[in-house]
């Protein structure tokens, strides 16, 4: 089983990577991890190129996460929440998944769902006490996921947690995200 995971905060050690990590933890497993912040993934620029290929003609870190998306059977997304939405990082790689949009609902050519299915698992951390900037951020999460065909996934989301680890201090996080991790390989 091939499983990926995208880190989209630029905080080192913070909340967000402490979460992925339980999670990746919880998996057992070798887990290939796409630190957004230190690639070279530049914004989509909406030039149409993909819609006869479902392929991206910008050259720069995006080809090595495409090949990742198309193999995986697992995926896992972590971000804070940044102004009601996912980070700027994350943003930058849907928006160029837009290829995959392209491939599956213009070309319908989904990636199959492989020997294990396909499945995702969405973490986000926000400091707001409101569910509101999660759900924004769930909501674009989610279409992210159905356009990679991912067609299920399980969110956690994690609000009022700011601080530099102050997730350690949530009562219940650390071992959601790694039951989380566990059930994201079950068959």
């Amino acid at each position: 089983m091939d499983v990926i995971a995208f880190l989209g905060s630029p905080r080192k050690g913070g909340n967000t990577e402490t979460l992925l990590n339980e999670a990746i933890r919880g998996t057992g497993m070798d887990v290939r991890v796409f630190d957004l912040n230190g690639m070279d993934i530049q914004p989509c620029q909406d030039c149409g190129d993909c819609e006869g290929t479902g392929e991206c003609t910008i050259q720069d870190d995006m080809q090595e996460v495409a090949l990742a998306i198309r193999a995986a059977d697992r995926i896992i997304l972590a971000s804070p929440v940044f102004f009601s939405g996912v980070s700027a990082q994350t943003k930058a790689m849907i928006d160029r998944c837009q290829q995959f949009w392209c491939e599956k609902f213009l070309l319908k050519k989904p990636i199959p769902a492989g020997e294990y299915e396909r499945r995702g698992l969405f973490l986000v951390v926000g400091g707001m006490k409101t569910p509101s900037g999660v759900e924004c951020a769930g909501t674009t999460a989610k279409a992210w996921f159905r356009s990679i065909s991912v067609p299920e996934h399980k969110t956690l989301a994690y609000t009022g947690v700011d601080a530099m680890g102050a997730i350690k201090k949530h009562p219940a996080a650390l071992g959601e995200a790694f039951e989380a991790g566990r059930a994201l390989i079950q068959p």
